[in-house]
């Protein structure tokens, strides 16, 4: 039986964090699918497609890691892609409530599923989205903090709106 764990998030942009998670889970589970939400609430600076396939390149020597774009309950998805967990990332007590209230839904939604909290390597235990969005923004380096291909792609999105803006 091949264990299936769903990593879910918007990973607007997927970081060295969510890398790191993503190779943890690779150590319990058989396979891991990337599951990326479009997230109206958020807003993202990159567009779903753009995420998927960042993403995709940043984790293309990965075996058994599938990226896919999901919308609806992540219950739902789970049970439809026969997963047996979701992995959620929990950097610091912050992070704590929020996720204990997501996993007890989920498992209230659907009993079979557990949702599994992964700590990150401690060089990444500071590192948010939103803090490299930031960084970027301001024209400050993100190597090392993000896969190369979305280093780029940050570098790329900054340029052109300092462009329009000008």
């Amino acid at each position: 039986m091949n264990k299936i764990a769903i990593y879910p998030g918007t990973f607007d942009p997927f970081t060295a964090a969510h890398l790191d998670s993503v190779k943890r889970a690779l150590r319990i589970f058989d396979k891991v699918i990337i599951a990326v939400a479009p997230s109206q609430k958020k807003r993202p600076l990159f567009t779903l497609e753009e995420r998927l396939t960042m993403i995709k390149k940043s984790v293309e020597e990965l075996d058994n890691v599938r990226v896919e774009a999901f919308s609806g309950l992540l219950a739902d998805y789970v049970r439809e892609k026969k997963g047996i967990a979701i992995i959620r990332g929990l950097r610091a007590i912050s992070d704590f409530e929020y996720e204990l209230h997501m996993a007890l839904m989920n498992r209230r939604l659907n009993p079979e599923i557990e949702t599994v909290f992964l700590m990150p390597s401690e060089e990444y235990s500071f590192l948010t989205s939103t803090t490299v969005k930031e960084v970027a923004s301001f024209g400050g380096s993100v190597k090392g903090l993000v896969p190369e291909v979305i280093e780029k792609a940050l570098r790329e999105k900054f340029k052109i709106i300092e462009d329009i803006v000008e």
